[in-house]
Order: structure tokens, then sequence, then C-alpha cells
């Protein structure tokens, strides 16, 4: 019973761990930037980043697990183009269903949905993670990578759209249907608008204050856990003027 909990314990400290790399150490879009093409074109709304960062989660986890199942049957020469073959078979599959059943949203993402094959971080962790490790951990980390994909994208979107075109949930409807047309909130007057938002040096702007903001964060939290490995080993405060100096050896 020892055995199994401890083994239980291990099991629920790694996918913690997978996702903290996902969604903060080691996001793709923050911290590795990558897929930077579609996150800076796209990304003119909320909803536009939205579409596209469930497009992307979805072929990420869904290659992760893929190549996980067959990661003991491939020769090593083989292994690249499978998993190309593998992701570019799974965004067909999104564009085809896009277009079939978000006709709007579809033509609105344009060309970013194929290009999702191009994005690196789908073969990074295909190769990097997947074909080393089982397929649950793999489902874990394409969902946790695909979720801080997602979130950077919905950020700066949301960012772009408000500064833009100061509203928020815009073309809701492309995404959720015609009901959802009535969730765009307008927060500041039709006529606010800051063009720079909406164009491509107002998403390089936009992405450089996240990666700026989420630095500083991380920084301040190191800091503090290095005060608090200073007061726990009792040299906090300590006046080095004030430590004795060492006794001469001879």
């Amino acid at each position: 019973m020892a055995g199994r909990s401890t083994a239980r314990s291990a099991a629920s400290a790694n996918r913690r761990a997978i996702w903290h790399q996902g969604l903060w150490s080691a996001n793709p879009g923050l911290v590795q930037l990558l897929g930077l093409c579609p996150l800076l074109a796209v990304t003119s709304t909320a909803v536009n980043g939205l579409g596209l960062g469930l497009a992307t989660l979805f072929v990420l986890a869904a290659s992760n697990v893929a190549v996980s199942s067959i990661r003991t049957r491939l020769a090593p020469e083989l292994r690249i183009p499978v998993f190309v073959l593998i992701i570019a078979t799974l965004v067909t599959v999104v564009d085809r269903v896009l277009a079939a059943w978000f006709h709007d949203l579809s033509r609105t993402l344009g060309i970013f949905i194929p290009l999702i094959v191009t994005n690196c971080t789908l073969l990074a962790r295909a190769e990097a993670f997947a074909s080393r490790r089982p397929v649950l951990d793999s489902l874990h980390d394409g969902l946790a990578q695909g979720t801080g994909f997602l979130a950077v994208l919905v950020v700066l979107g949301s960012l772009r759209e408000l500064l833009g075109q100061g509203t928020l949930g815009a073309g809701a409807g492309l995404l959720l249907g015609d009901w959802a047309a009535g969730l765009e909130l307008r927060v500041f007057p039709e006529r606010f608008g800051l063009l720079l938002a909406m164009l491509p040096p107002g998403a390089f702007i936009g992405l450089g204050l996240l990666v700026a903001l989420r630095q500083h964060i991380q920084r301040r939290a190191e800091d503090g856990r290095s005060v608090g490995m200073a007061a726990s080993t009792g040299t906090a405060g300590t006046d080095p003027a004030e430590t004795p100096p060492e006794a001469p050896r001879h």
C-alpha cells in the first residue's frame, strides 16, 4: 500500500510539473516564443485568438497522444516524417471541420489554420516529449502546452481588441453561433480606438509587454523564495559587516 501511495504521489507531482511548464515556466508564447506568426497575425480580437487557440490545443494534444502510442514501433530515421504526417492529418481534419460547421470563423482565420502544421511547438513537443514518455503524460503535456498557448492568444487578442475597438467579445457569433452575437461588450465609446493596437506593430508591442510582465512576476517570486530560504537558514537580515572573520588557518 505504501508503494502504491508513493507511486501516486510521484505521478501527481509529475503532472503538476508538466502543467506548470505548459502554463508558466515553459509557456510556448511567453517563454519559448514559438508560433509567433499566427499569434501576432490572428489576435486582432479575442474571438479570433480563442478560435485559433482551440484548434492548436486539439492538434497538440491529439498529436502527442498519437506519437506516444507508436513511439516504440518507429524506426529512428522515420521519426520526424511520421510526426509531420500525423500533425498534417490532424490539421486537415480541424480545417475541414471549421469549414463545415464554423464557416465564417474559418474564413476569418484563413490560411492560419493550415499553417498550424508549421507551428514549431507541435513538432517540438512530439520530438522532445511525446516520443519519450507514456501516453497519459503526453496527453497532459499537449493539453498544458496548448492551454498555455491558448491563454496568450486570448489575453493578447482581448488587449488589442479593447484598445483598438473599445469592445470585448466582438464576433462571438462566429465561434458560438447566432445566440452569442449579444455577448459583445462595448467598454469604450464607439469613437474610441487606437489604430496602432490593431496593426502588426501593436501586436509586437502587446506581446512584449506580456513577456515583460511575466518576467517581472517570475523575478518577484524568485526573490521571495530566496528571502524565505535565507530566513529558514537564519541568515536573513545579517549584515556582512557584522559577520565575524574566519579564524586564520595554520
